[in-house]
């Protein structure tokens, strides 16, 4: 899978610190001893010392862990200080100061503070959390970047078989989050796609706005509203490739788009597909990894002002590797390398 493997070797040229929560679970503690040992990331782990070494232990790993801290969150000394931002972020919501306390003593708050506040770079989770719960602290904590004003998701599908006629990878969007988006929002969420795909795929995006119609063979609001979304994001990058009204064959098939679209500026060479809604996203990227066996690595988040990803709770220890690697080269094309000092964080004690 040489996308997968230009996308581990990218994050070990430039390793980020990336945290993880859900450290009770055996899955993440596996993936951060692999992170860590295979140089891909700065690990650290939000859960009970005692407990991360009885999993290590239990699944007879050896007891590598240089380069990892663990933070109890009920121990830190940084929990007055991620309180009070946090109360600050909040409390026009009505928070008040206990109920800021109680809520960083959880774990996924905790981590999302660490990114927010400069001690990791990214944070991921979703082995336990829903994607509900995921999403909406990563919003509240992190927050949403002023240039993408909308978090959406995509997923990174990797096709590698012999038999697959594509091969490469493409970025899928939004397939997880954003039910029915206006123009606006689409457009928001094709520009964050390119910058995804610029930054995983090491290519140049082409974007196709998929539709019923290409190149306003059919009439129709939703029509209207990719080919509104597609002014606006030319209007935006008039250097992109991009095609607006497309459908899925004249997309990714270059003898098909010459008949359909011959003044295509993707050429039938997509590497971006973005779905006119959820329904049409979540169908296009189960029927590519069910029907074509397509790897899907997501759903990955985009639009947040720092990296912070998602997991499916069905996940595998590799799965939670290749995320982490993922959210490193996102952190990297971001260029937020600057964290605050670790000196309160609490680093594993030498055993």
């Amino acid at each position: 899978m040489k996308v997968i493997s230009r996308i581990i070797e990218q994050a070990r040229q430039s390793p980020r610190t990336i945290v993880l929560c859900e450290s009770d679970d055996l899955r993440i503690v596996q993936a951060a001893l692999r992170a860590s040992q295979e140089g891909i990331a700065n690990i650290i782990l939000v859960g009970q010392l005692a407990k991360i070494i009885e999993l290590i232990n239990d699944d007879n790993t050896t007891n590598v862990l240089d380069g990892i801290a663990i933070i109890d969150p009920e121990y830190s000394s940084l929990i007055d200080e991620f309180s009070q931002a946090l109360l600050e972020k909040r409390k026009h919501k009505g928070m008040s100061l206990e109920a800021a306390i109680l809520e960083v003593n959880k774990p996924l708050c905790f981590a999302n503070l660490l990114v927010d506040l400069g001690y990791a770079h990214g944070s991921v989770a979703g082995a336990v959390n829903n994607t509900a719960d995921v999403v909406r602290s990563a919003i509240h904590v992190i927050g949403v970047s002023p240039e993408a004003k909308l978090v959406s998701s995509f997923f990174l599908m990797i096709m590698c078989q012999p038999f697959h006629q594509l091969k490469g990878g493409m970025i899928f969007s939004d397939c997880g989050l954003v039910i029915d988006p206006s123009a606006e929002e689409l457009a928001g969420i094709a520009i964050a796609a390119a910058h995804n795909a610029q930054a995983l795929l090491g290519e140049e995006p082409k974007v196709a706005m998929l539709s019923f119609s290409t190149n306003g063979s059919a009439k129709h609001s939703s029509v209207d509203k990719v080919v509104d979304a597609s002014n606006l994001i030319k209007a935006a990058m008039p250097d992109l490739a991009i095609d607006a009204d497309v459908q899925l064959d004249a997309a990714i098939v270059a003898d098909i788009a010459e008949k359909k679209g011959p003044n295509s500026k993707v050429k039938g060479q997509s590497n971006v597909l973005i779905f006119p809604n959820l329904e049409a996203g979540n169908i296009g990227y189960k029927l590519a990894e069910r029907m074509a066996q397509a790897t899907a690595i997501g759903p990955l988040l985009q639009g947040l002002a720092k990296p912070a990803n998602d997991l499916s709770r069905g996940c595998n220890a590799n799965d939670i590797f290749l995320v982490i690697a993922v959210t490193v080269v996102q952190s990297q094309a971001l260029d937020n390398t600057s964290l605050e000092q670790n000196s309160q964080l609490t680093p594993i004690p030498e055993r």
